[in-house]
């Protein structure tokens, strides 16, 4: 043995020539460089947003006449490449963690999610299968069960990361029907609130059912699904010899974020042997503070339940999750065995997640989570969802004290409803053609970003609250924009 290799020095070698250069491999200096560029320009950016659009669009024709080329065959400068993004590409956007930012459901990303992304990027651990991915397997199992016990759920109880809540309504609605007597069959009965996401209806669709086989049941005033509308929808369709199926009920209903009854639906469901699925993909995460527990208690009786890391734990899109109460019915629901896999097989406590869904490539998602919540720890997410809470109770008593603006939904999981109402107009076409063109000028100065949604018909305009950004200041500016603003003859 040499001293070198005693030492565990490589032996000196002559640099690769000819057809034995990579031509897609960097030295180690050249990828710090271009890793340090990429990451100043994510902090400049980030540090930027206070003064920076809320959203900016553009047309087709436009965003083309930018960066319609054909395929380079040469490399191009990275410079080049950076310029480009910054002024081509990435401004264009809604900028879902910018403070102002209150439309849809917003999305803002702590900086360690941010380099979890990077890191599972960076290290491409395939993560269907254990074999290939002990570590991050396990680290998804523990942060899967930190999810169980948020949530309330039972020790048998699993799930799996998925890209976000409509991978996750999906998931769960097809393991119910794979697993649950009837649920195949044509008379099969679903039963959802006429305020559920249109994700929902969506994987219902690619299930196979009919129109025929589900019901949107009303709701009361405060948009929540009643009770009593249910157990006589159900008891209608027993009679009619159908069978009832599943119940999909709403954690955070997304145009007002109500929360339907969950104790007194799922009671319905348990008598019916009906399974219950809940909807808390942006409302779930809730659950880590005291009013957020209160409002969303009888989460824990659901068979399953769809959350949303990406929403209201603070990560980079994509990070969806879905719990199921008994975990053993999503294996059963998903687990195939090809022969050209049969070396993935396991048994006892290991799992491979690809039998707990439809992906069989899948990446490393938990890394994410795993490090912003080891790094900041709970309570720190538990205060930011407070506050979002606060903002969004400080935007509705703004609205009442307004003389021009009027309430239409209460502050409910960060959501609030209200419009524009000047003295002396009530014709609701005139209203809507009046807060549709604020909703579009507000977009359109970059000042901030909301989004619209109908309450019993009437239009609305929708504020969202969960940027850890937010403050009473953002709140403030976007509504005295609405309230200001001038409006057309």
């Amino acid at each position: 043995m040499t001293a070198d290799e005693e030492l565990g020095t490589p032996p000196q070698t002559s640099p690769p020539t000819g057809s034995d250069v990579d031509p897609l491999e960097l030295d180690a200096g050249t990828m710090r460089e271009l890793g340090y560029r990429i990451v100043d320009l994510l902090v400049d950016r980030i540090g930027s947003l206070d003064e920076t659009r809320a959203w900016r669009g553009a047309s087709r024709a436009e965003m083309e006449s930018r960066l319609r080329e054909p395929p380079p065959d040469r490399a191009t400068d990275f410079d080049e490449l950076l310029r480009r993004l910054a002024s081509d590409v990435l401004p264009f956007a809604g900028h879902h963690d910018h403070p102002r930012f209150f439309g849809y459901i917003p999305s803002c990303p702590t900086w360690p999610g941010i380099l979890g992304d990077f890191l599972a990027s960076g290290v491409n651990t395939f993560q269907g299968t254990w074999l290939q991915s002990a570590g991050a397997s396990t680290v998804e199992l523990v942060v899967i069960d930190w999810f169980r016990q948020w949530v309330g759920y039972p020790g048998q109880a699993s799930g799996i990361l998925l890209s976000g809540g409509s991978q996750a309504n999906l998931t769960a609605l097809a393991c119910a029907r794979e697993t649950q007597p009837g649920g195949r069959t044509d008379n099969a009965v679903v039963y959802l609130s006429s305020q559920g996401h249109s994700s929902v209806a969506r994987a219902l669709r690619v299930l196979g059912f009919a129109s025929e086989q589900v019901r949107a049941l009303p709701v009361e005033d405060r948009y929540r699904l009643r009770p009593d509308a249910l157990a006589a929808a159900i008891e209608n369709d027993v009679r009619a010899g159908r069978q009832p199926f599943l119940v999909v009920a709403n954690a955070g209903a997304t145009s007002t974020g109500a929360v339907d009854p969950l104790g007194e639906i799922a009671s319905i469901c348990a008598e019916q042997s009906v399974w219950l699925h809940v909807d808390a993909a942006y409302g779930g995460f809730a659950v880590l503070t005291d009013r957020g527990r209160s409002l969303l208690a009888g989460i824990e009786q659901a068979d399953s339940v769809t959350l949303d890391p990406h929403k209201w734990l603070y990560q980079p899109y994509e990070a969806g999750c879905l719990l199921v109460r008994e975990g053993p019915l999503l294996s059963r629901a998903f687990h195939i065995m090809p022969d050209y896999l049969q070396d993935t097989a396991v048994g006892g406590v290991e799992v491979n997640f690809a039998d707990r869904g439809v992906q069989l490539t899948r990446s490393a998602r938990a890394l994410k989570l795993w490090l912003s919540l080891q790094y900041f720890g709970v309570d720190a997410f538990r205060a930011a969802i407070d506050r979002s809470l606060d903002l969004a109770l400080l935007a509705q008593e703004r609205i009442e004290a307004s003389s021009e603006l009027e309430l239409l939904s209460p502050a409910t999981l960060g959501i609030v409803c209200f419009r524009r109402r000047p003295a002396g107009v009530v014709e609701e076409g005139t209203l809507e053609r009046l807060n549709s063109d604020l909703d579009r000028r507000l977009a359109e100065s970059g000042e901030g970003m909301i989004s619209s949604t109908r309450i019993d018909g009437r239009y609305a305009l929708r504020l969202c609250v969960l940027n850890h950004r937010s403050r009473a200041e953002d709140v403030e500016r976007v509504l005295g924009w609405l309230e200001r603003a001038p409006l057309p003859s």
